[in-house]
């Protein structure tokens, strides 16, 4: 229902001034005066008075120098004042949205900043946040609340993660002063998105990639260089493509020196890709990459600059589990000795523990795991046709095999084997269907 207007008195425009002088609320007013709040803002406006204290200069320079750096509940308190009394005073002295106020950017804005897309959000938290650690903060503003990261923080994480970032697709002070080490970072990648497209596949690459592969004649170097792509692009491309058809492999004969384990050290120290460290050695990605692998357990280069230091190649180097160290060549056979060790210890415990009667079976040559001992014994304590399992050796890569049948090659090598077969019978096929279809 609409109130009917009511004309100020002089004696009310009188007490209006002594209640603005006593310095009560305009909601206070009002309801001492029977207005509305929007009245009293009107007839004071008309009139020329002004509610509250003058802001002082020191009171401005105080928000000025605090706006985006504290809350804007700590600066109301600090200065005595109301939020909303902060927030238009803030308007007057133009000093612009909170958050593009301090020494930080919302992580959204970083995001857009550093890759040029705000999309895949979910991923980056999980990926930069999550697993490498980037610092994010809160930041409330009213009701709102804002992942921010300082930009202090940022170049101090990015350095540590410069192989994970692209700074080609970051535009130069964007983020206001860069640290000295971003300008030779950014050029880096510039080269090496030179040397390799990290944009999706197209048609037409992938009908070159399976013509040159069905010429059989080149490795993933030769591969690399002529599609622009890295050896693991092209790897999982053959796999996403199914084809039969994979690089000749390369000739392994060229041994590794110090000096080229040195300069795989000191191409991850200054950020190098895989790909420039193999130009500079001549050697492909791949081998470059498996030779890291091999002594770090780890292709992240971050993570080895992290181990490596200042030191030569191998400082930091951590000691591989049982899992790894299995397939690893430099520890398989201790490895497995070590295993064999270990299992016949726990069956001597189970024994020992009354788990199983007799632990000795398990390495009779008399022993069937369905018709009990062959030699008709009772009692392996006492038994005297005990025969232990000889060690077997593979005739493909030597490992020894406990086994009470006669074997000439272990597992691992007979799946080899078999997967060596498939692929020569599937080159035979191909070359015979060409001279078929001549």
């Amino acid at each position: 229902m609409k109130t009917e207007y009511r004309r100020w008195t002089p004696e009310e425009e009188t007490l209006l001034c002594e209640l603005v002088g006593k310095k009560l609320s305009a909601a206070e007013i009002a309801r001492q005066m029977g207005r509305s709040r929007c009245a009293v803002f009107a007839r004071l406006d008309k009139l020329g008075v002004k509610m509250g204290r003058n802001w002082t200069k020191a009171e401005d320079d105080y928000l000025e120098e605090n706006w985006g750096k504290k809350s804007i509940g700590t600066i109301a308190q600090s200065l005595g004042r109301s939020r909303q009394g902060v927030i238009q005073r803030k308007d007057t002295l133009g000093l612009g949205a909170f958050l593009e106020n301090g020494e930080y950017v919302t992580l959204n804005q970083l995001l857009a900043a550093v890759t040029g897309s705000a999309k895949s959000y979910s991923y980056k938290i999980e990926s930069w946040v999550k697993n490498r650690g980037l610092p994010v903060h809160r930041k409330r503003v009213n009701a709102c609340s804002f992942r921010v990261v300082y930009i202090e923080e940022f170049w101090k994480w990015a350095e540590k993660n410069r192989a994970f970032l692209d700074f080609s697709k970051m535009e130069p002070f964007v983020l206001g002063i860069e640290p000295d080490w971003v300008p030779a970072q950014r050029r880096k990648d510039f080269e090496a998105f030179a040397l390799q497209r990290k944009d999706p596949w197209t048609p037409a690459e992938d009908n070159r990639l399976k013509h040159l592969l069905k010429q059989y004649k080149y490795g993933y170097a030769e591969l690399s260089a002529m599609l622009r792509r890295s050896a693991g692009a092209i790897q999982r491309r053959c796999t996403d493509l199914g084809l039969k058809e994979r690089p000749v492999k390369a000739d392994n004969r060229n041994e590794w020196t110090d000096a080229d384990f040195q300069a795989v050290a000191d191409g991850i120290r200054a950020g190098d890709s895989y790909t420039v460290i193999g130009m500079v050695l001549g050697r492909s990605e791949k081998a470059v990459r498996g030779k890291v692998y091999y002594t770090y357990l780890t292709e992240n280069a971050d993570k080895i600059r992290a181990m490596i230091g200042s030191g030569p190649w191998g400082t930091g180097a951590p000691v591989p589990t049982v899992k790894q160290g299995r397939f690893l060549s430099r520890t398989r056979t201790q490895t497995e000795k070590d295993l064999s060790r270990l299992v016949m210890l726990l069956k001597m415990r189970r024994n020992a523990l009354g788990w199983d009667e007799f632990f000795q079976k398990d390495m009779c040559m008399l022993w069937d795991d369905i018709e009990g001992c062959t030699a008709n014994e009772e009692n392996c304590d006492v038994c005297k046709s005990f025969q232990r399992i000889k060690p077997q050796y593979c005739r493909r890569c030597g490992v020894s095999v406990i086994s009470r049948k006669k074997i000439d090659m272990c597992d691992r090598c007979k799946r080899i084997r078999k997967w060596q077969h498939r692929c020569k019978q599937t080159v035979l096929d191909t070359k015979y269907s060409k001279e078929d279809s001549q």
